[in-house]
């Protein structure tokens, strides 16, 4: 029977028109869309919709600050006097990369600090001279030195950072956090990456993969393209003014409800059109919150807007204040560049560690003293570190650091954590995480924890098994909690 496309309905033609493929690419977009848990969420119309949290939390957001590459714990925050006092001996190592190819480590060249570390504030933290401006918030910072990750190699230890798993296509955690509580401005995305690099898993860092689609994270910019061009693309069509896109809007939903009205437990449906109103209301909420011309001058000058070598992490800091103050959940401000050798990843040139302090060491302090005078950062969680650690000697003999998986440093601040204190310890090389050791597992517990998520219970059924985060591993640091 011939088919009258201008009375048809789209699944219709869809399934009757070039052998159902139509049909098909519609279902899988469907498929993958945030509808599954629409109903879940208390509103079958938006699927962002705030979530209660599984106990009282002591933070309600996250600003993620991912260092990539590797920044080298020995030279940062966990100063070691014994690499100074054996510099250029040649100990034997079970460095990982030699212990993946051959079982056994190697003999290798320690080297010493190459900065110098400095006690700061009431807690008296040691901080090395690479970032005097975080040594002057370290009262607020919880230094957690006993790190420990998988993953050797960046790509790897960069999904397993974001995802949990080294080599699955799993959720990241913006959206594990995303799906288990929702956005608090239902105008803005729940989860928002500023700058993402396109290597070391890309896309995969701020993916849902197998939750529905809503709760993926928005890319903002990426590495390589300065903050200052940082826009979300086709937010509005300049073609045609407000009340135009408005007529235009309503039209298309009065088109979307009809068809809706067909279907009315259709869950899926609801996730897609909510989908589309959210993308409408960005129109008029996102670009305030991210242009910052409305800022004080006192306020860029904090962030070091406007000089170099702090305007292009300076601007994404304040980026992830004001999207946070707004109500977005979680956001990731990521120093990457966009090559096969992320920024902090000096293999033969360690001083160059300097040139990338530079550039975050005042915007991160900034951030951090912005969120505490504005009564935010008590109920926010700021964390700072990369994928991995730097090796306590010089790799083949040169002037650099290897990778360090075993054992490193990251900080956090505010949500409850127990702020100028140091936790855990490596041993006297820094090389392996000896007293109160964090696994990256771990640590994803914690922070869902303090947002008040249990990482057992936040799960997801696929594929005939409850996925969450941390698989089956994980164990909350209570300690680190104040």
């Amino acid at each position: 029977m011939p088919i009258d496309p201008l009375t048809s309905t789209r699944r219709r033609l869809l399934q009757t028109t070039a052998c159902g493929f139509g049909s098909l690419a519609w279902s899988a977009m469907r498929g993958q869309s945030a509808a599954a848990e629409a109903t879940s969420s208390g509103s079958p119309t938006n699927p962002l919709a705030a979530k209660p949290p599984h106990f009282a939390p002591r933070a309600k957001r996250v600003i993620f600050l991912f260092m990539s590459g590797g920044p080298s714990q020995v030279d940062s925050f966990d100063p070691k006097p014994l690499l100074a006092r054996e510099d250029g001996r040649m100990m034997h190592f079970n460095d990982p990369r030699s212990v993946a190819k051959t079982g056994q480590g190697a003999e290798q060249r320690v080297m010493k600090e190459l900065w110098k570390f400095r006690r700061y504030g009431e807690s008296g933290l040691p901080v090395s001279d690479l970032f005097p401006h975080m040594g002057s918030i370290v009262d607020d910072l919880c230094v957690v030195r006993s790190m420990a990750t998988e993953g050797v190699a960046h790509g790897p230890a960069t999904i397993f950072l974001h995802t949990g798993s080294t080599a699955f296509v799993r959720p990241s955690m913006g959206s594990w956090v995303n799906y288990g509580l929702g956005t608090e401005n239902e105008n803005l995305p729940g989860f928002v990456s500023l700058s993402p690099a396109l290597g070391n898993g890309g896309p995969r860092n701020y993916g849902n993969a197998f939750l529905p689609a809503a709760y993926q994270g928005t890319p903002i910019g990426r590495s390589g393209i300065p903050a200052r061009e940082s826009r979300i693309k086709n937010l509005a069509d300049l073609s045609v003014d407000s009340d135009d896109r408005h007529r235009r809007f309503e039209m298309i939903r009065r088109l979307n409800a009809a068809q809706a009205s067909d279907r009315p437990a259709d869950s899926e449906w609801d996730a897609v059109l909510a989908s589309y109103e959210l993308a409408w209301r960005m129109q008029t909420a996102a670009p305030s919150v991210l242009d910052l011309a409305g800022e004080s001058r006192e306020t860029l000058k904090l962030y070091g807007i406007g000089e170099e070598p702090t305007d292009n992490y300076g601007r994404l800091c304040l980026m992830a204040r004001k999207l946070v103050e707004s109500g977005v959940r979680y956001v990731q401000v990521n120093y990457a560049d966009n090559t096969n050798n992320p920024s902090w990843d000096q293999h033969s040139n360690l001083p160059k560690h300097a040139e990338h302090a530079r550039a975050v060491d005042k915007p991160v302090a900034a951030l951090v003293r912005d969120l505490k005078a504005r009564g935010l950062l008590e109920d926010t969680i700021v964390w700072w570190g990369g994928e991995f650690g730097r090796t306590p000697y010089a790799e083949r003999n040169g002037t650099g650091r290897d990778h360090n998986p075993g054992g490193f440093t990251v900080w956090l601040a505010g949500g409850g954590f127990k702020a100028g204190t140091a936790f855990g310890a490596t041993d006297e090389f820094g090389f392996q995480a000896v007293e109160n050791r964090v696994h990256m597992h771990d640590l994803h517990a914690t922070i869902l924890h303090a947002l008040g998520l249990d990482h057992e219970q936040l799960t997801y059924r696929y594929a005939g098994r409850d996925f969450r985060l941390t698989d089956v591993h994980g164990e909350v640091v209570h300690g680190l909690f104040a």
